[in-house]
């Protein structure tokens, strides 16, 4: 009986370990606005409604001849110092993997354009919500975006939708709904016992 209820336990870890996300997600940095001072984006409300994690890449799409990307130092980003990057980006479809926890400051280093609010602050934070939490009221989170771009820098694939982030499968899961079923099942199995 201790055997069984120890391979039941083992199971149950397996199958909960199992079921987070298992593919990185690509976010378009200020969705179909890209990256710019036309039309003055907010991209702090641009990061808050994402649900960005260790392992995603963000990718910035803008005209190369007018933008660029620097990540930079939190002073830097606060002062809008473009003086010395960690990182110079330079094509006009940058992707950048976020491969460490904590912040990550971007700003544009051309005059006046930090200033002018062309500047990001993306948090991997230590702890994530379950990947089918809801995202917080009057945000406008969506999907993450095909990572498709043409010659001219333009993503291609359909609007971002709506939605939790999709499993490995394309497939939308809902964490809370698979360890309730993986508790039931833990249930019967000790009821039988």
């Amino acid at each position: 009986m201790e055997k069984v209820m120890v391979m039941v336990v083992v199971a149950a870890a397996a199958v909960a370990a199992g079921v987070g996300r298992s593919e990185a997600a690509v976010y378009k940095v200020g969705d179909a606005v890209g990256w710019t001072i036309l039309g003055s984006p907010n991209y702090t409300a641009w990061t808050v409604s994402k649900d960005i994690h260790l392992g995603d890449t963000i990718m910035f799409v803008y005209n190369k001849n007018f933008h660029n990307v620097l990540e930079v130092s939190k002073e830097d980003y606060k002062a809008c110092n473009a003086a010395s990057p960690i990182a110079t980006y330079t094509t006009g479809n940058d992707s950048v993997t976020l491969n460490r926890r904590g912040h990550h400051f971007f700003i544009c280093g051309v005059p006046g354009h930090c200033a002018a609010g062309q500047k990001v602050d993306i948090r991997i934070a230590k702890l994530h919500a379950p990947s089918g939490a809801v995202a917080p009221t009057g945000s406008t989170a969506t999907s993450p975006v095909p990572a498709a771009a043409d010659a001219g820098g333009s993503v291609s694939g359909p609007a971002p939708a709506p939605g939790p982030r999709p499993s490995a499968a394309g497939e939308e899961r809902d964490l809370s709904q698979e360890v309730l079923l993986c508790l039931s099942a833990i249930s019967a199995v000790l009821i039988l016992m």
